[in-house]
């Protein structure tokens, strides 16, 4: 019984689709607006949250050294810090190394290597490049650093300065920035979510209100609501499949354009590469959102004309 009435309920639904075509395709097309909202705020959350990474990358706290530190404390100080949770990754940057990176970022700056050569030595000391999980955790490294001495009160200080005061303006900007982007995404997607839902609302209770007669013969004949609703909720999923299908395909040309030509202006993130790297999570994402928002107004819509 039960799947006989299944059967039924899905044939009913899929021939009300087929019978009523043109209002179908307009439900489609509604319902692929909609999706392609959802679709480009995912796109968009993925370019913010990737060009944010790249500005968090970018920002570290530098350790320098005293040119007589020795490699061995530098190199516990250096495992002390990757013990800390804060601590993402640390880069050890030898004495021959820092001279050589000098060399090159004022490799046009004659007088400069003039007057290193003239040193005879190397003036630099060793340099540890420290980046944290979130730019928040970056003070609390600072004070770690700050009482690194007080662990090892017989050897001498080996540090020289810790840049993260000179940065901790910038730091802290980027982190109010990342936190401010990350809370209007949010809201946006809400908002956005919902006038969606209300527009695909409105249009499958236009459809149902077409047959509002056909769900009165059937109330008088005793069907019950699960009946009257099931073939409404069934026209919904196949709203959501269709409009999947179609939205996937339209953000093909458009991703493999952007792709082409805003790479740089996107912050360095390939969204045709996304588009292809996260098909299968982007289609699942949209074909629920598409079946649950055609299901949802089917059965609210409905809800009217059973209580009449």
């Amino acid at each position: 019984m039960f799947w006989t009435a299944t059967r039924r309920v899905l044939r009913s639904g899929f021939v009300s689709f087929y019978r009523n075509s043109v209002i179908s395709i307009a439900a489609i097309l509604v319902v692929t607006i909609t999706l392609l909202v959802i679709g480009s705020l995912l796109m968009t959350r993925a370019v913010m949250g990737y060009s944010l990474n790249q500005i968090r990358d970018k920002v570290d706290v530098n350790v320098y050294f005293n040119t007589t530190a020795p490699e061995e404390r530098i190199t516990e100080l250096k495992r002390s810090l990757e013990a800390l949770p804060e601590v993402r990754a640390v880069e050890y940057v030898s004495r021959e190394q820092a001279l050589e990176d000098f060399r090159v970022r004022h490799e046009s700056d004659y007088l400069t290597l003039q007057a290193l050569e003239e040193l005879g030595e190397n003036p630099l000391g060793a340099v540890l490049n420290i980046k944290a999980k979130e730019p928040s955790q970056y003070e609390s490294i600072a004070k770690f650093l700050g009482g690194y001495s007080a662990l090892v009160p017989d050897a001498p200080n080996i540090i020289d300065k810790v840049n993260y005061f000179q940065n901790k303006e910038v730091i802290e900007r980027l982190t109010s920035i990342i936190a401010a982007g990350q809370k209007l995404g949010v809201a946006v997607t809400l908002v956005l979510i919902f006038i969606s839902i209300v527009i695909v609302f409105n249009t499958i209770r236009l459809i149902i209100y077409i047959s509002r007669e056909e769900i009165s013969v059937m109330k008088l004949v005793g069907a019950s609501d699960i009946y009257i609703r099931g073939p409404f909720m069934v026209e919904g999923v196949i709203y959501g499949v269709f409009s999947t299908f179609l939205t996937m395909l339209i953000f093909w040309p458009m991703t493999y354009w952007l792709g082409a030509n805003a790479t740089n202006f996107l912050g360095g993130l390939n969204l045709y590469q996304y588009y292809l790297s996260n098909f299968f999570e982007l289609t699942l994402v949209l074909l629920g959102a598409g079946a649950v928002l055609g299901v949802i107004s089917a059965y609210l819509a409905v809800r009217k004309y059973l209580n009449t």
